[in-house]
């Protein structure tokens, strides 16, 4: 009997995720494009905001830092950049650190893309990208991404300027 109740369970449990992934591909197909592009931007703004917000406290915390906004091909995001000038030994060499975070536009792949470049004194901290389909995306999840990545090249920056 303990077999055949295994099994029974097993089956019904089947056939709730079946049902939960039929309304989910139900759910999908009733968004049409411009619901998905409307929800795009409504992320784009409110996690361009937290970028800036996220990139001005990085630089901040260490004089010397420029910021600027990025608005264009990249994307909707924030950068902040130096360029330090180091002489030794009589040689002169440039230092260049820049953090940007960006939300690229909206595409036809129709998901919510953080992109991610980092250097630290001329050298590829990261270049990452990030995405998930639009009608999953989770804001909080994109806003704990946003301080990850800011807060990493926070602390590389510390540890290489020291």
């Amino acid at each position: 009997m303990d077999d055949f109740e295994a099994r029974l369970n097993s089956a019904i449990e089947r056939g709730k995720h079946r049902a939960t992934q039929k309304a989910s591909a139900e759910r999908q197909e009733e968004l049409t494009t411009e619901e998905l592009k409307r929800m795009h931007s409504a992320l784009r703004l409110s996690l361009s905001e937290r970028i800036e917000k996220s990139v001005h406290q990085v630089a901040d915390h260490f004089p010397g830092f420029r910021t600027e906004s990025v608005i264009g091909e990249g994307g909707w995001g924030a950068a902040c950049y130096r360029d330090d000038l180091r002489l030794k030994a009589g040689r002169r060499t440039n230092q260049y650190s820049r953090l940007e975070i960006a939300i690229p536009s909206y595409s036809d792949l129709q998901v919510l893309e953080l992109r991610g470049k980092a250097t630290v004194m001329n050298r590829e901290l990261f270049n990452r990208n990030h995405f998930v389909p639009i009608a999953e995306a989770s804001e909080d999840a994109f806003d704990r991404m946003i301080d990850a990545w800011a807060i990493e090249y926070a602390e590389v920056y510390a540890a290489k300027s020291a």
